[in-house]
C-alpha cells in the first residue's frame, strides 16, 4: 500500500488518466466529434503539465498529452484538468495552461502553434457544473471580447505611414519620426521636420532627453553633437535640455579622448623601455613579461 497523500482524489486521477489507453478511452467519450475526427488518438504521447511563468512561479496542469491529426502534419494537446470544487474562472485557467502548452511547442523549435484541447473533468458536489467554460463569458462584454480576440490586433505599422502624415500623430509624432528614420544614412536629413514637431510644444522635456539619447545610441548621425546644438537653436523651449544634452556629449567625449591619450602614453613608455631591455640583451619572453607588450609588438622594437 502506498502512503496517504493529502489529495486522494488528484492522486487517482491523475494514475488512471496518465495510462494512454485510458486517456484514449477518456478523449473518445467527452471530445465533441468534430475534434475527435483530426486526432489521431493511437499516438498519444503523456508530457509534462508543469509550467513556469516569466516571474519563475510554476503552475500545473493535470494531465497532459501530445497526439498528431488525423492529417499528420500538425500537433494537437490535449489537456485534461480534474476538479472537485467549481472556480468561477476555470475556464480562464484552461485557457492559460492552453496558452503555456503553446509557448512550450514553439520553444521546442515549431513555427506553427498546435492547437490545444482543454477538457474539465469534475466530480464536485455542486450539479450540475455551474459556471460557463466559454473563457469569453468571463467578460463583462463577452461579444466586444469576442470581436477582439477572435480577429486581427490592432497594429502601428509606422514603416507605411507618410511622414506627413505622422507629423499629425500628436504626441506620438516624434517618437513615431525617428524610429522611423533611425536606420537610415545620415538622420541630419530629418532636422527641419523633428525641430518643427518639437516647436509644438507637445513633448514633455523628459521625452525629449529621451529622444535625443536614443539618437545618439541608435542613429547613425555623423555629427551628433552638432545636430543636437542646432536643435537646441531651432527649439527655444527646449534649447536649455538640448543644449546640456550636447555639452554632456562633448564633455563624454574629452573624457574619452584624454583617457586614450593617457593609454597611448603609457604604451610609448612600455616601448621605450622594452627597446632598452632588448639592446642590453635580455631576452625577448622576459621584456614581454616585464613591459605587458606581445611578441608582435616586441619584433619591430628588436630590430
Amino acid at each position: 500500500m502506498k502512503k496517504p497523500t493529502s489529495t486522494p482524489h488528484d492522486a487517482v486521477f491523475k494514475t488512471y488518466l496518465s495510462h494512454p489507453d485510458t486517456a484514449r478511452d477518456f478523449l473518445q467519450l467527452y471530445l465533441p466529434e468534430t475534434l475527435l475526427k483530426v486526432c489521431d488518438l493511437r499516438t498519444l504521447h503523456l508530457e509534462s503539465g508543469h509550467f513556469v511563468e516569466d516571474d519563475l512561479r510554476p503552475f500545473y496542469a493535470d494531465i497532459l498529452y501530445s497526439l498528431k491529426t488525423t492529417a499528420g502534419d500538425g500537433y494537437i494537446y490535449a489537456l485534461i484538468e480534474h476538479q472537485s470544487t467549481p472556480d468561477r474562472h476555470m475556464a480562464f485557467r484552461l485557457m492559460r495552461y492552453a496558452i503555456a502548452a503553446m509557448q512550450r511547442h514553439l520553444d521546442a523549435g515549431h513555427d506553427r502553434l498546435p492547437l490545444v484541447i482543454p477538457v474539465l473533468f469534475y466530480r464536485g458536489l455542486v450539479s450540475p457544473y455551474p459556471f460557463s467554460l466559454r473563457w469569453l463569458d468571463e467578460f463583462v462584454a463577452p461579444e466586444l471580447a469576442g470581436h477582439l480576440y477572435h480577429g486581427a490586433f490592432p497594429l502601428a505599422d509606422i514603416t507605411v505611414i507618410p511622414d506627413d502624415e505622422i507629423a499629425t500623430h500628436q504626441r506620438m509624432a516624434t517618437l513615431e519620426l525617428l524610429q522611423k528614420h533611425i536606420r537610415q544614412r545620415d538622420l541630419a536629413q530629418l532636422l527641419d521636420k523633428l525641430s518643427e514637431l518639437l516647436l509644438t510644444g507637445l513633448a514633455t522635456e523628459s521625452q525629449v532627453q529621451a529622444l535625443m539619447h536614443y539618437l545618439v545610441q541608435a542613429g547613425n548621425t555623423r555629427e551628433p553633437i552638432k545636430f543636437i546644438r542646432e536643435l537646441a537653436l531651432r527649439t527655444p523651449q527646449h534649447k536649455e535640455t538640448l543644449m546640456t544634452i550636447a555639452e554632456y556629449l562633448e564633455q563624454q567625449g574629452l573624457e574619452r579622448g584624454l583617457a586614450q591619450g593617457r593609454q597611448e602614453g603609457r604604451k610609448e613608455e612600455a616601448q621605450r623601455i622594452a627597446v632598452a631591455m632588448l639592446h642590453s640583451g635580455l631576452p625577448r619572453d622576459l621584456v614581454a613579461r616585464l613591459t605587458g607588450l606581445t611578441e608582435q609588438e616586441l619584433t619591430p622594437l628588436a630590430d
